[in-house]
């Protein structure tokens, strides 16, 4: 296996505090903004955004990963998170990126499982350990039997 990766962005200024971020690799480019409470546009991805964007969608690829490899069958995964971003002395950072993933199962017995496998793809996560901010995990685990489950879809 490669010992190192390269991802390559360019991005472009539009108008003050906006552009567009894009990548040879990637079909569509994104627009953003600083946000409102930096003087940037109103709904529009922000740097702020794509940060705690990454960090959810690296947890969620790696606890998908994770599941496959380890013949863990889940229903669905859904993730909330929240990033703080806080003044000190030197400026604006992130603090944390609360992670709040919910992960619905068929059965009670994968319950303990689900919830080892959740801890480990966040100690996991790259990019969460690429930063310095605190990633918090707050999980929840609903058991959904499968037949309750395709009843209710019917």
């Amino acid at each position: 296996m490669d010992t190192m990766h390269k991802y390559e962005v360019r991005a472009k200024a539009t108008r003050v505090r906006s552009g567009v971020v894009a990548s040879d690799a990637i079909a569509e480019p994104i627009v953003f903004s600083a946000p409102p409470e930096f003087s940037g546009e109103p709904r529009v991805w922000t740097p702020e955004h794509f940060l705690v964007a990454s960090v959810v969608a690296c947890f969620v690829s790696t606890f998908s990963g994770m599941s496959d490899i380890s013949k863990f069958n889940f229903l669905s995964l859904e993730v909330e998170a929240e990033g703080t971003l806080e003044r000190d002395a030197t400026g604006w950072k992130f603090t944390e990126i609360k992670l709040r993933p919910l992960l619905k199962l068929s059965q009670e017995k994968d319950s303990e499982r689900g919830s080892r496998l959740l801890e480990k793809a966040e100690k996991a996560c790259l990019i969460a350990r690429s930063i310095t901010a605190k990633v918090t995990l707050e999980p929840e685990i609903k058991v959904t039997p499968e037949a309750v489950l395709a009843a209710a879809t019917i």
